[in-house]
């Protein structure tokens, strides 16, 4: 090989190299910094003393401590006892039925992806509160404001997660194993006990994982619905916004942390027990037309739909009329946001800025951060940094994140303390929030190009560079728009992570919901909910339509 090639092409590792390092370095900064600085800050005395384990042991005296964690506990387990069923007859009846209308069902049931946390508190309130339209459904005695309120809130905002893994796990199943069931005269009742229980288990487990961890984190729900009924997460905004109680908050954050990172580690070792249910030989399962199991999972599906929809509904309809319940006379007066405190149409198109550049840059620092990881062997270090920082996110609660957030960007000594206060904060923060989610789907859909792509380009001296966009971003073209859209979608959405890293310039549309309610403005809260949920369904659409487009040209080998 002659000397100008070898440099030529060690220039090119070492350009890749040095990519991989930059993405390594971003997830350090992005992700380990801020741990690592919430980890230290609980160590502290609010005086900036080391006092060790002293504010873990004040924190357990506090009055209220252990009645927020039992409190948190109960409602998560009882959430994720509600939702995982209901999540699995909605899965089954879209994937183990023959029933009309799955495609509508579908996306009906994807409508709390598209809100911020805050919009069930809000129709519960409209529904349930002190002036609810349906209150007199409450037994007497009972209030909306406390954990009734939180379940039925939690319920609406976790569903789609545990849906989503149901659906996977569901997917795949052998038919020959539930004809041999059937031959062996099983009915369906012990077909499902020994069939499709061992099949599904796994990704029951790690539903109710997902659920239970999104509940004991989740900060907006309780705190507009919540009452006097207190859990961890808004015990952290207290210590941290009211009592401006920053070690104690830190605490509390790291406590938040260790069930994100149990339910991680146990669906981690659960998922490495899992065995393939697909083989070669394997007959895909097709639903048979069964007009009594069809009906029965055409009426649960619309029935839960339905609740899904009325819980929306609820929201837009309180954004519209004048002054509920005495005046129900229609108005675009909530609308005009300049008037209501929360930081009126700024905060709108805060939240448009922040979700195109948090799609933007999610896009590029995701994808090529996990091209370069499965697709070319240079810098083996950055590269296993990359591999161990892009999965923690899963396992970090947004609230945990964004105050170590604050306690790593705040710090005076740090040379990126200019970028506090900044939209560039937020958008470093929510890109990695939710970037393990990204990188899995970016990994997901390079794995299924053969590796032999690279090999060839390498072999006829054609830059890395080159391969990447004539061939990789074409052939992954679907991924990328997807992880495009749920970027935007997540930051339109965001609440817990950023709740500590706004300024009155910085303030987005999903806290002047928070800020509207909590100035007693809930039809303009509304409005503001409404406005999101309308804009992310926008959004979804138009990448719908360019995914259609642009796969024409693009995926035409496909066909």
């Amino acid at each position: 090989m002659s000397t100008a090639l070898t440099l030529k092409l060690d220039i090119r590792e070492r350009m890749a190299g040095s990519i991989s390092y930059l993405i390594a370095a971003f997830l350090l900064i992005g992700v380990a910094g801020p741990l690592l600085a919430i980890l230290g800050k609980s160590l502290l005395a609010q005086s900036g003393e080391f006092t060790g384990l002293s504010n873990f042991i004040e924190i357990t005296n506090v009055a209220g401590f252990w009645s927020a964690v039992g409190n948190s506990l109960w409602v998560s387990a009882l959430t994720t006892t509600i939702v995982l069923p209901l999540a699995y007859v909605f899965a089954a009846a879209l994937s183990r039925s023959a029933m009309p209308g799955k495609a509508v069902f579908r996306y009906l049931a994807l409508i709390p992806l598209l809100a911020p946390s805050l919009l069930p508190g809000i129709s519960l309130v409209y529904l349930f509160g002190n002036q609810g339209l349906i209150k007199s459904w409450l037994p007497l005695g009972v209030s909306i404001y406390g954990p009734l309120g939180i379940v039925l809130g939690e319920v609406f905002y976790t569903f789609p997660h545990a849906l989503m893994i149901l659906l996977t796990a569901l997917a795949i199943a052998d038919a020959r194993l539930y004809e041999a069931a059937t031959a062996l005269g099983a009915g369906r009742v012990r077909q499902w006990f020994t069939v499709t229980l061992p099949a599904v288990r796994y990704g029951l487990i790690s539903a109710a994982f997902v659920v239970f961890t999104l509940v004991m984190t989740d900060f907006g729900v309780p705190k507009l619905i919540g009452g006097q009924f207190n859990v961890l997460a808004v015990e952290a905004y207290k210590q941290v916004i009211g009592q401006q109680n920053f070690p104690k908050g830190a605490v509390i954050g790291l406590l938040l942390l260790f069930p994100a990172l149990l339910s991680f580690v146990v669906d981690y070792f659960v998922q490495k027990k899992q065995k393939a249910l697909l083989t070669a030989r394997a007959q895909p399962l097709v639903a048979k037309p069964s007009s009594l199991r069809d009906a029965a999972a055409f009426l649960c599906c619309s029935t839960i739909s339905l609740w899904l929809i009325v819980m929306l509904g609820v929201a837009v309809a309180a954004s519209l009329i004048t002054l509920w319940p005495y005046n129900l006379s229609l108005t675009l007066a909530h609308f005009d946001f300049e008037q209501m405190d929360g930081g009126g149409w700024l905060a709108y198109f805060n939240s448009l800025k922040l979700a195109f550049w948090t799609a933007i840059c999610g896009v590029l620092l995701v994808f090529i951060g996990a091209y370069l990881n499965e697709k070319l062997k240079v810098a083996p270090l950055a590269q296993a940094i990359l591999r161990v920082l892009a999965m923690l996110p899963m396992a970090v609660p947004g609230l945990v994140l964004g105050l170590g957030y604050v306690f790593f960007f705040n710090h005076p000594h740090n040379p990126m303390h200019s970028l506090y206060g900044t939209m560039g904060i937020l958008v470093l923060c929510t890109v990695t929030h939710f970037y393990t989610t990204a990188h899995l789907t970016a990994t997901t859909a390079l794995k299924q190009m053969d590796a032999e792509f690279e090999a060839v380009a390498a072999s006829l001296k054609v830059p890395f560079w080159t391969t990447f966009s004539r061939v990789t971003v074409p052939v992954c073209l679907p991924a990328i728009l997807d992880i495009a859209r749920y970027y935007f979608v997540s930051a339109m959405t965001t609440v817990s992570a950023v709740i500590f890293l706004y300024t009155p310039d910085t303030v987005l549309s999903s806290l002047a919901v928070l800020n509207m309610d909590d100035a007693g403005d809930t039809a303009a809260a509304a409005a503001m909910a409404t406005l999101i949920v309308m804009t992310s369904a926008l959004v979804c659409l138009l990448f719908a339509i360019a995914s259609a487009l642009l796969g024409k040209r693009s995926q035409a080998w496909r066909r």
